[in-house]
């Protein structure tokens, strides 16, 4: 098969992350009888310090021709420390999720037998946990109308979503269910929010269609303490962006790292593919990032976008064997040998 991949690396350790997540495709691909055509485009800091737009135009226009998009990360400090800078790295996201039409973010959360004890969590809470979350990603108070008034001492920002919006997103869930455990959670806060009711009532008439869908619905306040309790409890779980935007940066942490955890993001023709962290500009450089999510976030691509099952569990098997040989970066070395971004890439293509 030919697959033509637009390749975001971004700002910060996007460039180092993704660097491997390349090799472990390259090495798949060869593996796999697989050619691989890798369109890189910039985004972000980068893209602003060259063009002055975080997602220019040059980029989008690489990113539809493209197959699937596998994406670094954005962000950096001196933006971060600006709040007057009218260009942020973050619009650049913001932005092409609109113009590619990602409408659902998809964040699993799962455990690694040789890191359970690395979780922040017991051990007897988290094991068996192999949740996803579904997080509505183009509407909501991000993209909502906001502003400034009474002589600028007042800030507002405006949630709002349409039936059409919940329900694409809902039937991604169901669908996901269905292949999974056939148990759905619609987090909302539907007794304060309209914009929850609106959830709500649009996932309660779309029961109908899944019958063999068990349907729950939980505040998200209560999500979030049970997400600490006893996330094994859960399988797929929906819900609108900002909402998704914290429980999911929660979850990620049960697995022992964030450096772990992939994510998705698809769009009607568009995917794009990420590890859950940000740019870690302090490590930037240093070949010491973990690139594990990155890599497999690429697993996710294989299966996701192109329907290879074989080429995303390879990934995932050597990944595995990785962390149970202790071939790690220093975030999870703990006094044993760490090894560089680097070493861990060329390990896993190697073995692969």
């Amino acid at each position: 098969m030919k697959l033509n991949i637009a390749l975001l690396a971004g700002d910060g350790i996007g460039p180092e992350v993704i660097d491997q997540a390349v090799k472990v495709s390259d090495a798949v691909a060869a593996k796999f009888g697989h050619e691989i055509t890798w369109a890189p485009a910039l985004t972000g800091a980068a893209a602003i310090d060259a063009v002055g737009e975080p997602y220019p135009d040059e980029t989008h226009d690489v990113c539809v021709a493209a197959d699937a998009v596998l994406f670094g990360a954005i962000g950096h400090p001196r933006f971060d420390n600006d709040p007057s800078a009218k260009v942020r790295p973050e619009q650049g996201l913001l932005k092409m999720r609109q113009k590619l039409g990602l409408f659902a973010n998809v964040r699993p959360t799962f455990t690694f037998p040789s890191l359970i004890d690395k979780s922040p969590l017991k051990k007897e809470r988290i094991e068996g946990t192999d949740l996803v979350f579904l997080r509505e990603l183009t509407g909501g108070i991000y993209f909502g109308k906001r502003g400034r008034e009474d002589n600028d001492n007042t800030a507002y920002d405006t949630c709002t979503y349409t039936r059409a919006e919940v329900e694409r997103l809902a039937r991604k869930g169901f669908e996901m269910a269905q292949q999974r455990s056939k148990k759905l959670c619609c987090v909302d806060k539907a007794n304060v929010l309209e914009t929850s009711r609106l959830w709500r009532e649009t996932v309660q008439k779309l029961e109908k269609e899944y019958t063999d869908v068990e349907v729950s619905y939980e505040f998200v306040d209560a999500v979030a303490m049970r997400l600490v309790q006893w996330p094994n409890s859960y399988d797929v779980l929906i819900t609108e962006n900002l909402f998704g935007d914290i429980l999911t940066d929660e979850a990620s942490v049960i697995s022992g790292s964030m450096g772990l955890m992939p994510s998705a993001s698809l769009g009607e023709k568009t995917s794009l593919f990420e590890p859950i962290h940000g740019s870690y500009p302090q490590a930037a450089g240093k070949d010491i990032a973990n690139p594990l999510a990155t890599v497999l976030s690429a697993a996710m691509m294989f299966e996701t976008a192109f329907g290879l099952q074989d080429e995303a569990d390879a990934i995932r098997t050597v990944v595995n064997k990785s962390l149970a040989e202790g071939v790690v970066t220093e975030d999870l070395a703990e006094g044993g040998k760490a090894y560089k971004t680097s070493e861990v890439g060329d390990w896993l293509a190697k073995n692969i």
